[in-house]
């Protein structure tokens, strides 16, 4: 490549002159090339130390002139080939003109500005978004793409020296990061060492220090584990390797590959070695801090912060801290944790105001908003800037302001003792008595036969008020005042200030008329719901009267929801619910539905109008409890995880019991799962789902402490399970809240509680105080980081477990081991992920759809197929072999969806490796007729059919067309809703009953596709070691079935001709038609008067089916896998690389000619010249032959016996498969050759 000129003093130094001219030097890396002996091992070394450009690019070009002592390097290259083409561009366009120059340094200018003006010109069709990067940075993306042989797809992220352990010796080098891959190469006197691991295969990343390690980064697979140690910056490179692993493991977990953010502000200053990809992570990483701290909705980004302080009207105090601002919000949060936090709305700011300076309150700034609040903010360090950005934003604003802010809202919920609340624009339009008789018939929203909940059920439902005038009324209303004072005193709404007195409040309980408003305002639910308006209803208009797996599913768990409430035992909360889990299943089909959805809902519905509902389920699934509703459960089960883990650390002594009757898994998805509203009393688990929205997930996991705690005693005394499980449900069935107002609500699991003693009960905010005594030092932070660990853990581990299934579920029909059948998995995958961040917009690259089973979730293309085929097929045909891949696709492509999963690909695979001599020559056979040979001929039902004899042809066509109407919907439905698991189940049946095909069920082959079979024959044998035993007997069998064919023509001539009397009257028979030497068009109108021809062969009386079969089948391969006549066998580029045939010629005795096999070569019978002619005229269409006629004459030839009944081990391949999964892209003589994985 071209280099900008730069300077180089000392140009003999570790470079070899090999080519020069007065004006130019063509260099070579000393020790680059052949024999570098011991300066070579010297110089390789310090190139892989230092980092030097010279380890990818060993040639260059300097620039020189007679006199000067400076020289300049102009062009570098990596191969010779590249270099050269440098070299005689310069010599045949500049050395002529430089030459008429009198003055050197006039010399030095023109050749400089010749170079850059190349640079530009090149630069030109470039990418904008490369020019982001640094040319440092650049330099190491290519070295990388050298070194590793990836594609230019594959984006550097960051690169670091760090030194690899390599038993007890470190080994230094450089540690590559890219989006998809973790890579190191070292390069230490002679001994290299290059490790290249795909981040989805990573199971544990670890930051630790040991003895034997100094402080290191432990990388573990399933394989090994790696140590990195000496890092200049240990901390950035763990976070960014962990940010890389997790966008991994999203990919395995919902198939979201990696898509750079090009929408990133541009930094003020150039940053030295940054490439956009690290800042990208950075900001992402940013971003997703920013967002949990502060409930923010999915697609907000932080645009800045800086320092400032608060001013807090509550304790007429300036608080230090940071303040936050990005597209829709302007966020603070106190450097003393939970001294203040807020969130303004950019929609609810009408005032920006710039206050005059002093030494006491330096660069001050109100912002004032329509609830008559006014923040002030001092010490702002680039005020004007802030300012400005504000009010950018502000002039973007209006435009999406909403119909209702938050002022009316709070106006709409001041009057707690209110039944009536009036409704938020975007409910539904009528609200009838719940009395109303109503039916479960589907029904319109927008028509409004059935009324929405415009306000939360439980006001609806309350059955008596006696508890409202006793102890607990007067309770509630004490509650209710103090919430009251709290508003007045912090504000109210969004922008009220949260302070550790707003959690004191929450822990004692949320009055029941307030739960709803803080839910909303805690979660952040109430954002999203106010930006958009008329969202929930356009969905349930949207999503009524549809159905798929996800409503069966609804419709089933609706009567389960809370069936003891009396909200829930009328259709009016019963259609709420429906429609708000319909609506979400409608606007997140990936999550769809899951059980839990429905109890937390209707929960949710007791204190909120649907539409608050649906917006605070929405908070739930996708930013509160992440993955959780998902059909693997994922992030419960991660969740599940680090509740192990904190057990471990809080409670040693039970942590070893637990797992030891391996109750934590069984207890923690359903108290999670639900918020414990499955396993607690009604009115004591609202008080936790109270603390959660407050809290988060740091929350449930310090109760689920506190509750394993209080019962240590007992469990550590448990024998089994169910003995724990028992004492745990008696103990949370006794959970009360004595402050309810509510009247109790059987709870299911009162069932558990037994014996004589009655039970001892637990006041719920005891619960909670005691939780947050014991427990309360853990960190939301911590949790984020422990969550990343056990995501690995979770997703590797349900990897497994579908591996394990897929295997267990082919295992039976197909001849490899267990051990055989999980290594072809493992490669199976790895091509369908590569083809996820390598592939262009693929088929198989598409969404995966988690609802289908695990056999079906990868699938690879023909592409993908045929690399997988060419490095592991025991049959190794050179440059045929990926033609016989494109034909062994088609074959087990039975639903023509040009997709394969792994059970079509694992039974292709044993067609060629087990089996006996019979079975195998089967495979082959098949692999010589359609559909495999022509995939033209499977676009047309008509011709598919005529490839099979008559009786064969009816079963066929009859089985077909119904399997095309059953797979008809189910294709279209592939991809957009979940499958229907009926489908699948029919399928394996009929795969069960379907009776086993024998040798006569195959068809006959025509003429044609028995000259392709001996084609391929002839290409497989072409670099075994016995080749010349096996093409004699090749051609002495292809001699033997040429003239089997002759013989079994004449048999069937005359049926042939008593059909053509049959129809004298038909304008032109198909077979004159095709017997004419011409091309395609005439078989075209064969093909077209097939169908006629068919049904005049029916009438007649004398017609055979083996007549029509051979008439029919004289077509079936058209043109073959060529372009041209359908005799053109090989083309040049097959044959190019075979060796020399002229060992086939003339082996038999004047029966079959083997010359060599070219382009207008075929092998030609000795009976009658018709039988197969030269390029240019057409095959013989009578002549055909069976399998069994084939099988026969094979087993006369022990080489052929001998070459098909031979055993290959697989293991080896795939072994040998993943050593060469990259080919260095490098092409000059000496390269990195030798490079290990």
């Amino acid at each position: 490549m071209w280099l900008g000129p730069e300077e180089v003093l000392l140009a003999g130094a570790l470079w070899v002159t090999e080519r020069a001219n007065p004006f130019f030097l063509l260099q070579r890396r000393r020790g680059h090339g052949k024999g570098g002996g011991l300066t070579g091992l010297l110089v390789g070394t310090l190139d892989v130390v230092l980092d030097s450009s010279a380890r990818v690019a060993p040639y260059r070009i300097l620039h020189q002139t007679q006199d000067s002592q400076v020289y300049w390097a102009v062009a570098c290259g990596s191969s010779r080939k590249e270099i050269t083409k440098h070299w005689e561009w310069l010599e045949n366009n500049l050395l002529q003109t430089l030459s008429i120059f009198d003055n050197e340094e006039d010399i030095t200018t023109f050749v400089k500005g010749k170079i850059h003006g190349i640079i530009a010109e090149e630069n030109k069709n470039e990418q904008p978004q490369s020019e982001e990067d640094p040319g440092k940075f650049k330099e190491a993306e290519l070295k990388m793409r050298k070194q590793f042989g990836m594609p230019e797809v594959e984006k550097l992220v960051n690169y670091y020296s760090c030194s690899y352990w390599k038993g007890r010796v470190p080994r230094q080098g450089w540690l590559y990061l890219t989006v998809n891959h973790l890579c190191f190469y070292s390069f230490l006197l002679g001994k290299e060492v290059t490790l290249v691991i795909q981040w989805v295969d990573v199971t544990q990343l670890e930051k630790n220090a040991t003895l034997l390690f100094p402080e290191c980064i432990k990388v573990s697979t399933r394989d090994n584990e790696l140590y990195f140690s000496m890092f200049l910056n240990i901390n950035e490179t763990f976070k960014l390797m962990e940010q890389l692993a997790n966008i991994a493991m999203r990919q395995l977990l919902d198939n979201e590959s990696f898509l750079q953010d090009k929408s990133l502000p541009k930094p003020r200053k150039p940053l030295k070695n940054i490439s956009a990809l690290k800042r990208d992570l950075d900001a992402r990483a940013k971003n997703e801090c920013y967002r949990a701290t502060f409930r923010l909705p999915k697609d907000e980004c932080l645009d800045g912060h800086t320092d400032c302080t608060l001013w807090t009207p509550f304790n007429k105090m300036h608080i230090p801290g940071q303040m936050f601002v990005s597209n829709n919000y302007i966020c603070f949060a106190s450097k003393a944790e939970e001294a203040c936090h807020l969130i303004i709305p950019l929609r609810e700011v009408t005032i920006v105001e710039k206050a005059d300076s002093s030494s006491v309150l330096p660069s001050p700034l109100s912002i004032s908003t329509k609830s008559k609040m006014t923040f002030f903010f001092a010490n702002l360090k680039d005020r004007d800037f802030l300012v400005q950005r504000i009010s950018d934003f502000l002039q973007r604003t209006p435009s999406k302001r909403p119909c209702c802010s938050d002022r009316e809202w709070k106006w709409n919920l001041a009057d707690p003792g209110c039944e009536e609340v009036p409704e938020l624009p975007s409910s539904s339009p009528l609200a009838v008595s719940p009395t109303s008789a109503l039916s479960n018939r589907p029904v319109n929203f927008c028509a409004g036969e059935v009324p929405t909940a415009s306000q939360g059920l439980l006001k609806l439902f309350r059955r008596n008020s006696e508890e409202l005038l006793g102890p607990k009324g007067a309770k509630e209303k004490m509650k209710e005042e103090s919430w009251n004072i709290h508003f007045f005193e912090y504000g109210r709404g969004m922008c009220m200030y949260r302070t550790a007195k707003t959690r004191e409040l929450v822990q004692k309980g949320i009055p029941e008329n307030l739960r709803g408003e803080l839910w909303l305002l805690f979660s952040g639910a109430w954002n999203e719901m106010v930006t958009h308006p008329g969202y929930y209803a356009d969905l349930v208009e949207k999503s009524m009267g549809k159905y798929n797996l996800a409503t069966e599913e609804i419709e089933r768990d609706l009567h389960r929801s809370m069936p003891e409430h009396p909200a829930f035992q009328n259709e009016l909360g019963i259609a709420a619910l429906r429609r708000v889990l319909t609506a979400y299943a409608f606007r997140n089909p990936t999550i769809g539905y899951c059980q839990a959805m429905n109890i937390v809902t209707s929960v949710l519905l007791l204190y909120c109008n649907e539409e608050e509902a649906f917006w605070l389920l929405v908070a739930l699934c996708e930013r509160m409890l992440p993955d959780y509703y998902n059909t693997r459960v994922v992030g419960a089960l991660v969740d599940q995880g680090i509740f192990e883990e904190l057990t471990r650390e809080y409670l040693p002594q039970l942590s070893e019991k637990m797992q030891e009757l391996g109750v934590i898994s069984t207890i923690s998805l359903s108290w999670f799962l639900t918020l414990f509203l499955s396993v607690m009393p009604f009115e004591s688990a609202v008080v936790i789902v109270d603390c959660f929205f407050y809290e988060g997930i740091k929350f449930i996991l310090q109760v689920s402490l506190a509750i394993l705690d209080a019962n240590m005693e007992k469990l550590l005394q448990c024998c089994d399970e169910g003995e724990a499980m028992t004492i745990l449900g008696r103990y949370l069935d006794n959970v009360v809240n004595r402050q309810s107002i509510s009247p109790p609500i059987p709870h299911l699991h009162a069932l558990l509680t037994g014996g004589d003693d009655p039970p001892l009960e637990i006041d719920i905010f005891e619960l909670i105080k005691t939780s947050y005594e014991k427990f309360s030092n853990l960190k939301a932070d911590d949790i984020e980081q422990m969550r990343f660990k056990q995501r690995l853990k979770v997703i590797q581990s349900l990897e497994d477990t579908a591996k394990k299934s897929v295997v267990r579920a082919v295992s039976g029909d197909i001849g490899f081991s267990i051990e055989e059948l999980e290594e072809l998995y493992v490669v199976f995958k790895a091509k369908y992920l590569m083809s996820c961040y390598w592939g262009n917009n693929r088929a198989a690259a598409a969404r995966r759809d988690q609802s289908l089973p695990y056999l079906e979730q990868y699938r690879i293309d023909v592409e993908q197929f045929k690399e997988l085929f060419i490095s592991l097929t025991p049959w190794s045909c050179g440059a045929h072999t990926p033609v016989l891949a494109g034909r062994l696709f088609r074959l087990l492509d039975e639903n023509r969806d040009s997709l394969i999963n792994f059970k079509e690909f694992v039974t292709g695979m044993s067609g060629m490796y087990h089996g006996d001599l019979t079975e195998k020559l089967k495979v082959l056979y098949k692999l010589h007729l359609p559909p495999a040979l022509n995939p033209e001929e499977t676009e047309s039902a008509l011709e598919a059919t005529s490839y099979f004899t008559e009786d064969v042809t009816t079963e066929e066509t009859q089985e077909d067309k119904g399997r095309r109407n059953e797979n008809g919907p189910e294709k279209e439905e592939k991809g957009t809703s979940p499958q229907d698991y009926r489908y699948y189940l029919r399928m394996w049946a009929k795969e069960k009953d379907s009776k086993k095909e024998t040798i006569k069920d195959l068809p006959k082959m025509s003429q044609e596709q028995f000259i392709e079979l001996c084609k391929t024959l002839y290409n497989m044998f072409s670099e075994d070691p016995v080749e010349q035993e096996l093409y004699h007997a090749i051609a002495t069998v292809a001699s033997l079935l040429l003239r089997i064919g002759e013989v079994g023509k004449k048999f069937s001539n005359r049926p042939l001709r008593k059909s053509e009397d049959c129809k004298a009257n038909n304008t032109q028979d198909p077979v004159s038609e095709e017997e004419s030497p011409t091309s395609e068009q005439s078989q075209n109108s064969a093909v077209e008067q097939q169908p006629q021809a068919d049904h005049e062969d029916k009438t007649c009386g004398d017609a055979q089916p083996e007549k029509t079969q051979q008439e029919n089948q004289t077509l079936g391969d058209g043109s073959g896998e060529g372009q041209g006549s359908p005799l053109q066998l090989l083309s040049d580029d097959e044959t190019k690389d075979d060796m020399s045939m002229s060992s086939y010629s003339m082996v038999s005795t004047g029966s079959l000619q083997c010359e060599d096999i070219a382009d207008d070569t075929v092998l030609v019978g000795c009976e009658g010249s018709s039988s197969a002619a030269r390029y240019g005229s057409t095959i013989d269409t009578d002549w055909s032959i069976s399998f069994e006629q084939i099988l026969a004459s094979m087993l006369t030839e022990t080489a052929l016996v001998n070459y098909f009944e031979k055993k290959v081990n697989i293991l080896q391949k795939i072994k040998d498969q993943k050593k060469v999964e990259r080919q260095f892209s490098s092409s000059s003589d000496y390269e990195l050759s030798s490079v290990s994985g």
